[in-house]
């Protein structure tokens, strides 16, 4: 089912389907709300209520026309404010990639009461783990963004992951997704990663359980920074993911969704029945 919310901040579209406890789902840069589309029909068969948003720039959701509007802080109070409005009785899962594995951890370490368990699927937590091309981008935004909008669909959907890493992995619709997502976002959301603050001195405050899942030919992000951050983690297990780039929810979405639905299942996160510290 599609939706639309609006927040003080932003209006942002989302897709929500089953009932349940509630689990959120949060893509990367660039994409939209088509990167859970199988992940969210498997939680709902098995008694999750799926909600998945395209963030503040992407997707159907507001693009606002200041340059000056695409920052981290504002598109993190868009989704805070987003998940606000549920006014959910019970704490949350939150699933996320790349970007949205940050805003999950930035959840997490602001709202840690409301959270049950988190999903960090190739996440990006600092600035290190940057190739270097991504490095120049971030730092020459305005370049990136002609290269956006100059670029004809065909050429994104051709290469598809970031990377390059293997593209023929993914499926053909697959790819015409990731193309169209590109090329409907926002230019300015580029200006976002000049924004994003580390994070790693506030991890021993999330304590909830979370799993981390990595392609581990992932040259968008260091392969090795994930298990750095499972160690950084109070209570965290990790696993990568065998011929994967930085999108393996894409390229092997059966074998990602069921390590997935297994956590979520697991006994120790649904031992986490209540916010921290209550009986």
């Amino acid at each position: 089912m599609s939706n639309r919310v609006e927040s003080p901040e932003n209006t942002l579209h989302f897709i929500s389907e089953g009932s349940g406890r509630p689990v959120i789902l949060m893509h990367g840069f660039g994409a939209s709300h088509h990167d859970w589309t199988s992940l969210i029909s498997d939680l709902s068969r098995k008694g999750f209520r799926g909600l998945a948003p395209d963030l503040l720039g992407h997707g159907h959701s507001e693009k606002p026309a200041e340059p000056e509007a695409y920052t981290f802080a504002r598109l993190y109070r868009s989704l805070e404010e987003w998940i606000a409005c549920f006014e959910f009785k019970e704490p949350v899962m939150l699933v996320g990639h790349s970007m949205g594995g940050h805003l999950a951890l930035q959840y997490a370490v602001h709202h840690l009461e409301k959270v049950q368990s988190l999903v960090l699927i190739d996440p990006y937590y600092d600035a290190k783990q940057l190739s270097p091309l991504i490095r120049f981008v971030n730092q020459n935004p305005g370049i990136g963004m002609k290269a956006l909008q100059a670029a004809p669909g065909w050429l994104i959907e051709s290469l598809v992951d970031l990377d390059f890493f293997r593209s023929d992995q993914y499926a053909p619709h697959v790819r015409r997704q990731i193309a169209e997502d590109y090329k409907r976002a926002s230019p300015n959301i580029l200006r976002f990663a000049a924004t994003i603050p580390k994070l790693d001195r506030q991890f021993e405050r999330i304590t909830v359980p979370i799993l981390v899942l990595w392609g581990e030919k992932d040259l968008t992000l260091d392969p090795g920074s994930f298990q750095k951050l499972v160690q950084a983690l109070p209570n965290a297990s990790g696993r990568a993911i065998p011929d994967c780039g930085h999108q393996p929810h894409l390229a092997k979405p059966l074998l990602v969704n069921n390590l997935i639905l297994d956590f979520l299942q697991s006994d120790a996160v649904q031992a986490v029945k209540c916010p921290p510290g209550e009986p």
